[in-house]
C-alpha cells in the first residue's frame, strides 16, 4: 500500500476499506484492554479510535481484538506436512507468521530442500519467515544427506523472508571458536542468530554469548533459563510435543523479565496441532498457570517480532500490517476470526483461503538402504552396556549402565526389563553405515517401531524387542521411500508414508494425524507407555542434546561430544 493514501486514510480525508466496531483492543504496548474502532486500509491498520469511517464495517459485538500470533521457532517439517498444509491447520487459531528453520529438510536435501519450503510457502495464509540451518550436519559425529558451509549459506541471503541464521546447535564448536561455525557467524553477523546450548553454564556460557546468538529455546527449568538471561540471551519458552517445558518456565515470566521471553512450539505432532493447538495453545496454558493475559499475549506477538526485527507486525497499531485474532474470552483466547493483512482469512476454526494445490511427485527419492545388508546383531562383550535412558516429555535422556540379555553369544534384547535394542542406518548414499545400542524408558514388550524422522540427520532408525520385527518394520519404511512404521514379526501392524525427503507427506494434515494416531496406538498395543514414542524415537538420534544419544557412527556421550564403545568395564 501507498504511503499517501495510508495517510490520507489516517487522517480522515479518506475513508478505510474496513471498521471493526464494538472491538475490545487487547493493546500489548500499554497492557491495557478497552473498547474501541479499528481501521484498515489495505494490508495496514489505519487508525484506531472513534468516529472513523470505512467503506465497510463489521460489528464485533464486544469480543477481543489482538495481533495475529507469532511462532519464534519451529520446524514445520515435524507436523510431517510441508508449510501449505501446516497453514490449515494453524492459521485458523490465529497463528499468521511462523519463524521456521528448515534445518530437517536441509539435512536432506541441502539447499535445495531449504528452496522447496520456501517455495511451497508462497501464496499461503500463513507469513512464513526462514532462518538458514546453521548445522548441516548438525556435528561430525553423524552422517546426514547435505553439508552446508558458509559460503552455501550466504547464498540465501538474498532471499527477501530470510532473517538469520538459525539455531546454532554444535555449542561446543562454538565455545571451542571452530573456523567453520565461526565462519557461519561471521556470514550473518548483523542479522538475528538464534541458539541452542541445553545444559550449558558459567564460562562456556560466557563464549556462546560473547560470539552474537541471541536467544536459546533448550532450557528446561527456570535456574537453567535466568542465567541465559543474565547473559543477555532471550529466552523462548517451548512447548513441543515431546519436550513440553512451559509451566517449568512459568516462574520467569516477571514484570521485570517478561519482555525478554517468546514462545515457540519446536517440533509439533499433526494430533498436537489439530488437537491443542499452536502458539495459542501455549498463551492458554500460560493464563491457565497465572501469567496476565495481556502479558502471555504479548509474549507471543510483540516480543517475538521485535526480537526479529519484525517491526511491522506484533501489535494492533496505525502502520502494522492486520495481522488480527478476534476472540470473545481473555482468560482463555480462541480464534472466531482471524485477519491476515487486512483480510479474513479464517472463521469459526476453518481456513477461508485454500492453499494452492501442490504436486510432490517430482521431488527425489532420498531413501536408499540396502534390506539385504541390514544386521541388528550385537557380539556380546565384557562388562554392561551403555544404555540410553528415556526422559518422558524431555529430550535430555540419561546415561545409564545395564547388563543386556546374552542369547548364543550375542547381547539381545530384554522387553521384561524394558532394555530394547535400537539401530540408526545411514539412509543417503546407501553406505549400510551403522550404530547400535540399547534403550531402557520405550516400553515395547513385543515388536518394533522404526522410522526415517531422526533428528538432526534424518537416517533410519529402529527400536524394538526382536530382530525380526526390527527388520519388518525397516523394510516398510524403506519401500515406502521413507515414514514410520510399527511391525510384530513378519507383520506390518501400521505405516505412515512420509516420500517428501522422508519427512513429510502430501496428504491433508487430517490424514496425516489419522495415521500417526494409527503409529501411537499401534506401539502401544505392543507397550510402549510414550504419549509420542515416535517423536521420542526421533530425538534419541540427536547428538547435540545430553547425555547419550546413537547416530550411524555409533554411540555418542554428548558430553564429551565423542563417540564411546557399547561396553563399558565393570
Amino acid at each position: 500500500m501507498d504511503l499517501p493514501r495510508l495517510l490520507a486514510v489516517a487522517r480522515g480525508d479518506q475513508p478505510a476499506d474496513l471498521l471493526l466496531r464494538n472491538a475490545r483492543l487487547v493493546n500489548v504496548f500499554s497492557g491495557e484492554v478497552y473498547l474501541t474502532e479499528i481501521a484498515i486500509a489495505g494490508p495496514l491498520i489505519s487508525g484506531i479510535g472513534e468516529g472513523l469511517a470505512a467503506r465497510r464495517e463489521l460489528d464485533l459485538d464486544g469480543a477481543f481484538v489482538a495481533p495475529g500470533l507469532i511462532d519464534a521457532h519451529v520446524h514445520i517439517e515435524s507436523s510431517l506436512v510441508p508449510p501449505a498444509e501446516l497453514s490449515r491447520a494453524v492459521v485458523p487459531r490465529g497463528v499468521t507468521t511462523v519463524i521456521t528453520d528448515p534445518h530437517e529438510i536441509a539435512n536432506v536435501m541441502g539447499l535445495d530442500g531449504i528452496r522447496f519450503m520456501l517455495r511451497d510457502s508462497e501464496g499461503i495464509a500463513l507469513d512464513v519467515r526462514v532462518n538458514a540451518p546453521s548445522c548441516v550436519p548438525a556435528t561430525h559425529l553423524e552422517t546426514s544427506g547435505a553439508h552446508l558451509e558458509a559460503d552455501d549459506l550466504a547464498r540465501l541471503l538474498g532471499e527477501p523472508r530470510l532473517l538469520g541464521l538459525a539455531e546454532v546447535m554444535n555449542f561446543p564448536g562454538v565455545i571451542g571458536g571452530d573456523p567453520g561455525i565461526l565462519a557461519k557467524l561471521r556470514a550473518f553477523q548483523g542479522r538475528p542468530v538464534d541458539g541452542h546450548c541445553p545444559g550449558v553454564t558459567g564460562k562456556g556460557l560466557d563464549a556462546y554469548a560473547a560470539a552474537g546468538i541471541r536467544n536459546d529455546h533448550e532450557s528446561v527449568t527456570a535456574e537453567e533459563a535466568l542465567e541465559k538471561l543474565r547473559r543477555g540471551l532471550a529466552v523462548f519458552i517451548r512447548e513441543a510435543s515431546n519436550a513440553r517445558n512451559l509451566r517449568a518456565l512459568l516462574p520467569l515470566v516477571t514484570p521485570a523479565a517478561e519482555r525478554r521471553i517468546c514462545l515457540c512450539t519446536d517440533d509439533r505432532q499433526p494430533g498436537d496441532l489439530l488437537g491443542e493447538g499452536s502458539i495459542d495453545h501455549m498463551v492458554r496454558e500460560a493464563i491457565a498457570g497465572g501469567v496476565d493475559p495481556v502479558t502471555a499475549i504479548r509474549l507471543a506477538t510483540l516480543n517475538t517480532a521485535e526480537h526479529y526485527g519484525l517491526t511491522d507486525r506484533g501489535a494492533v497499531a496505525p502502520g502494522r500490517l492486520a495481522d488480527l485474532i478476534v476472540f470473545p474470552d481473555l482468560r482463555a483466547p480462541r480464534a472466531e476470526r482471524v485477519f491476515r493483512a487486512g483480510a479474513l482469512v479464517a472463521k469459526e476454526g476453518r481456513l477461508l483461503v485454500e492453499p494452492p494445490r501442490r504436486s510432490y511427485d517430482d521431488l527425489p527419492r532420498t531413501v536408499h538402504v540396502d534390506l539385504g545388508r541390514l544386521d541388528f546383531s550385537i557380539p556380546a562383550q565384557p562388562g554392561p552396556a551403555r544404555v540410553i535412558g528415556v526422559v518422558p516429555d524431555q529430550l535430555i535422556t540419561e546415561d545409564l549402565r545395564l547388563e543386556p540379555a546374552i542369547r548364543d553369544g550375542l547381547a539381545d534384547a530384554d522387553p521384561e526389563r524394558d532394555l530394547l535394542k535400537m539401530a540408526v542406518v545411514e539412509r543417503h548414499r546407501g553406505t549400510g553405515a551403522t550404530g547400535l545400542g540399547f534403550v531402557k524408558g520405550v516400553g515395547l514388550r513385543r515388536g518394533a517401531i522404526a522410522g526415517t524422522v531422526a533428528h538432526d540427520h534424518h537416517n533410519l532408525v529402529v527400536i524394538g524387542a526382536d530382530d525380526a520385527s526390527m527388520r519388518t518394520a525397516a523394510r516398510a519404511v524403506v519401500e515406502a521411500g521413507g515414514g514410520q512404521a510399527v511391525a510384530l514379526g513378519g507383520e506390518v501392524l501400521a505405516l505412515l508414508p512420509l516420500p517428501i525427503a522422508g519427512l513429510m507427506s502430501g496428504r491433508p494434515i487430517e490424514e496425516v494425524r489419522d495415521q500417526a494416531e494409527a503409529l501411537v496406538s499401534a506401539a502401544r498395543d505392543l507397550g510402549s507407555h510414550l504419549r509420542e514414542p515416535f517423536m521420542a524415537m526421533s530425538f534419541l538420534a540427536l547428538e547435540v542434546i545430553p547425555s547419550l544419544k546413537l547416530t550411524d557412527q555409533g554411540l555418542v556421550d554428548v558430553e564429551r561430544f565423542e563417540v564411546v564403545p557399547l561396553f563399558a568395564e565393570s
